[in-house]
């Protein structure tokens, strides 16, 4: 998952912002709109962090969602073909 994919799936995904960095306003998240400079501001402003460990922090939330999204796939290809499979044996 990338910055891009983060924008355009902005609104089921600031939960997990919320979750993770409580400090971060609804009105914050709204201003984000899931661009990596403005989340990387707002982390600055809100937990006094530099640029770089902010910057970092995004990334590696980022990371985490991308892992979060693949390990849903997983899950939802392993209940398809179990679901395949018992249709299978009736």
């Amino acid at each position: 998952m990338n910055w891009d994919q983060i924008a355009g799936k902005w609104k089921q995904v600031k939960g997990s912002v919320k979750q993770q960095w409580g400090k971060v306003t609804d009105d914050d998240l709204d201003f984000i709109a899931g661009t990596r400079d403005k989340f990387v501001g707002k982390l600055q402003e809100r937990y006094g962090l530099a640029k770089e460990d902010a910057e970092r922090a995004a990334d590696k939330w980022l990371a985490a969602q991308a892992d979060s999204k693949d390990a849903d796939t997983e899950r939802s290809q392993g209940k398809r073909a179990r679901d395949v499979g018992s249709k299978r044996g009736r």
